[in-house]
């Protein structure tokens, strides 16, 4: 593998997070696993042979251990989800209401002692350029953020990524061509 090989990204949102109903960012919550039949019909989807890797959020190492138990991720901090600074542990209703910014806007807003989306893409984006020339197919258990930081890569533009919806337990799968070019193959698939 490697250079002259193409690399399947399978990016997976984690388990719903038990947040409480307060936004988790960075705070380490566990993950609300699906039924046991979702997680059966989402390991036959995905198979077997792949290159484990996972943000060390609680939720995602507990999602990366349901779906590859035979596999041990390695951790990229990279991965982490973007940091929401003082808005993290808010409940979700009382969180300041920016839904009238632009999508360019609101990718470079930061909240108060937070990082902003494009922080999170220039964190992103190396620890999925270093993956993408390693060829062969390789899972990425990670957050939301990562998954459109992913797909603001592929298209190539910064605030592209976040027109997308990214539901937990679900796959997002980028196919990284030796050439430098990316394929968006699926958003935000479920299985069961």
């Amino acid at each position: 593998m490697g250079a002259n090989a193409a690399t399947e990204l399978l990016l997976i949102r984690h388990a719903p997070a038990a947040n409480g109903g307060c936004l988790a960012g960075r705070r380490d919550v566990p993950a609300d696993l699906p039924e046991e039949a979702v997680i059966a019909a989402t390991v036959a989807a995905l198979g077997e042979e792949v290159q484990l890797v996972a943000s060390p959020a609680l939720r995602c190492q507990q999602t990366a251990a349901a779906l590859f138990p035979n596999t041990t991720p390695s951790f990229d901090e990279r991965l982490w989800e973007q940091d929401f600074g003082a808005w993290e542990g808010v409940p979700f209703k009382d969180l300041p209401d920016i839904g009238q910014m632009t999508r360019e806007a609101l990718a470079h807003h930061r909240p108060p002692g937070g990082e902003s989306f494009a922080d999170q893409c220039a964190r992103v984006h190396p620890a999925l350029t270093d993956l993408a020339g390693q060829g062969g197919r390789i899972a990425v258990v990670a957050h939301a953020g990562v998954v459109r930081a992913a797909l603001s890569l592929a298209m190539g533009h910064l605030a592209s990524g976040l027109a997308f919806d990214v539901s937990p337990f679900s796959v997002t799968k980028l196919l990284a061509l030796p050439n430098g070019h990316w394929v968006i193959s699926n958003v935000n698939r479920t299985f069961g």
